[in-house]
């Protein structure tokens, strides 16, 4: 059980989102998994990151108070539950609102002040600042996001961990059908089914941008929900032959899933950064969460996500063994 004080939060943006489709296919664009709005507070997550730790130690709230948001997948909640687990110990007050959505929705809370920090990816995050983004390496990437980032935000320090956007097809679908790459699929996605997040279908990086870079047009696109077992169960029942799937997911070797190769690298580098409002930040604050990205790996990320999603353990419980190891 969490112990620190739920705080209110008033995210806008999340009014304006309805939740549609309940009782249609679950495959359904308009039936998402996770309902809009749907975001847990403190109490409500279940998690153990926001302790009565958060009290400063001096108790003199010097170190200050931040809202961790997270967007709607487990290995964003799991990062998310690191930070207010680093930023407890530190003497930081946190509380925590989990599953808020997808970036078009929390980047609104973090703009509104409903939300202090979240877990980002560099490069969708520079994508969705700049739709015409070219460079792909971790520096450029970074460089490019911290350029067009809305006033009033920041990032701090990245990891080495990176989880990037992938194209994930079945070893038997590979095999028939000769796929390595994502080149591959040149003259034959128009007979085959695309699943991802809703998301995706509008992204640069998505529907859109394997029509621009690599000429393909698929037959379908199916919505899924980011980062669930929807998506892999979809993909091992052949509802869809081909899924957006992070790389981080242990699904993909657990089901000897393929990994299509990305040549024209429309995956642009992914490594986890705090983005954070500017009033938020301190000296403490700045250096728990730098702690964390010096410390945080794609393998041990990798190893996190098993316990959390083929193992079923506890998200904040894993989060919290993690920062203990730190």
């Amino acid at each position: 059980m969490r112990r620190t004080p739920v705080l209110a939060l008033t995210l806008s943006a999340l009014v304006t989102l309805s939740a549609c489709g309940g009782g249609g296919d679950p495959l359904d664009a308009d039936a998402p998994e996770t309902p809009a709005g749907g975001g847990q507070t403190d109490d409500d997550a279940g998690g153990t990151a926001g302790t009565d730790a958060g009290a400063d130690a001096t108790g003199d709230g010097d170190a200050g108070s931040v809202i961790v948001g997270s967007a709607n997948f487990p290995e964003n909640e799991l990062l998310a539950e690191i930070y207010a687990a680093a930023l407890s110990d530190a003497g930081v007050e946190v509380s925590t609102q989990l599953n808020i959505g997808s970036r078009e929705t929390y980047m609104a809370g973090l703009e509104d002040g409903s939300i202090d920090l979240i877990p980002e990816y560099t490069g969708g995050l520079a994508t969705y600042l700049n739709p015409a983004i070219t460079v792909t390496s971790s520096e450029e990437v970074l460089a490019e996001a911290e350029k067009n980032l809305p006033e009033g935000l920041q990032l701090l320090e990245i990891s080495q961990a990176e989880d990037k956007d992938s194209l994930v097809v079945t070893r038997e679908t590979a095999d028939e059908l000769g796929l390595a790459s994502i080149a591959d699929l040149e003259g034959k996605a128009q007979d085959l089914v695309l699943g991802g997040p809703p998301e995706f279908e509008t992204r640069p990086n998505g529907v859109d941008g394997l029509e621009k870079i690599y000429g393909l047009t698929f037959k379908q696109f199916r919505s899924l929900a980011a980062g669930s077992n929807l998506t892999v169960q979809a993909l091992r029942n052949g509802q869809v032959d081909v899924a957006n799937i992070f790389s981080t997911d242990p699904a993909i070797g657990e089901n000897d899933f393929v990994v299509l190769e990305d040549p024209e690298s429309i995956f642009a580098a992914q490594n986890v950064v705090p983005l954070i409002s500017k009033d938020a930040v301190n000296p403490t604050v700045e250096e728990a969460l730098n702690a964390v990205s010096a410390a945080l790996t794609t393998d041990n990320l990798t190893e996190m996500m098993v316990k959390v999603v083929s193992d079923g353990q506890d998200t904040a419980e894993v989060a919290r063994e993690f920062v203990d190891g730190m």
